[in-house]
């Protein structure tokens, strides 16, 4: 009667039997097919580099005066652009320049790759209850499992390096645009489409002059929702050797440097402050057009 009180298991023999064979299976795919993908990600690389030296090579106060232009076009609001403009001196003044312009390049390029990835799968997943039934446990395993973990197949891949790093942020962060697109579209109001099919337009026309519009606002905040779980999982990309202030973070954590941790998660803590806000307001504003009452 032991089975009514212990749980039944594999043996430890038999569970380590199990572990090996996975274990080999993954490698032996690394070792077939590795060089391929990195190959594939190559244009991504060089994309991300050009960002990097683009950002690191143009004068600082360049980059800040165009950061500044963005926020006012984004936010119409002068106190946040002056906000911006001092937060971002303060960084520079500080010595943490060039590592805020490397995690800059990584955020935006994870930024884009997560609007282009996770937009299109958001619409198919409004689009049909099949896919949304498919994709929507995916995205729960996503958004639960520890970030630690995202590094293990990445890293025994592809190794350690920008790649890698980007590849596990953008499966950590992407979960955000893609429900919130989902969910944006099939909140618009059914009159409305109504009122478009009345009008015959087609199923592209309907999508994007009447859905995504009317669905900014909820695909406005995925993608803001996106950068702050990117800017979150910068530290943790650091330990596969991603550039940029996540690396004095873990320098400080593992040396004990207090003033140098601290520093670098503030200028952490001020890009993801900038961008919450800048890209909240820019929703606000886009919502109140939409109603009728211009800025």
């Amino acid at each position: 009667m032991s089975w009514i009180t212990e749980f039944p298991q594999l043996s430890r023999s038999e569970l380590l039997t199990v572990r090996k064979t996975l274990d080999e299976a993954y490698r032996e795919f690394s070792r077939s097919h590795g060089e391929a993908i990195e190959n594939f990600f190559d244009p991504l690389l060089a994309f991300l580099v050009w960002i990097e030296n683009l950002l690191i090579s143009t004068p600082w106060w360049l980059v800040i005066a165009i950061i500044l232009a963005i926020t006012h076009f984004a936010a119409r609001s002068l106190k946040l652009t002056i906000g911006v403009g001092i937060s971002l001196f303060l960084i520079g003044f500080f010595g943490m320049w060039e590592d805020t312009m490397s995690t800059l390049s990584i955020i935006t390029v994870c930024t884009i790759l997560s609007i282009v990835l996770g937009v299109p799968i958001g619409i198919a997943m409004a689009k049909s209850n099949r896919i949304q039934a498919i994709v929507t446990p995916i995205l729960d395993v996503m958004q639960t499992m520890p970030a630690f973990v995202y590094l293990i197949p990445v890293v025994m891949l592809l190794g350690i390096g920008k790649i890698p790093g980007v590849i596990a942020v953008v499966i950590y962060a992407i979960p955000p645009v893609i429900r919130l697109t989902n969910l944006g579209i099939r909140l618009v109001d059914k009159e409305v489409l109504e009122a478009a099919d009345a009008y015959g337009v087609t199923s592209w026309q309907r999508l994007w002059n009447v859905q995504l519009p009317l669905a900014m606002p909820n695909i406005m905040a995925g993608v803001n929702q996106t950068i702050m779980m990117a800017l979150a999982m910068v530290v943790i990309a650091s330990m596969i050797g991603v550039k940029g202030l996540g690396q004095p973070v873990l320098q400080s954590i593992t040396n004990q440097y207090f003033t140098q941790g601290l520093l670098n998660g503030s200028a952490i803590v001020v890009l993801a402050i900038i961008f919450d806000r800048v890209s909240q307001a820019y929703a606000k504003r886009s919502q109140r057009h939409m109603g009728g009452r211009h800025d």
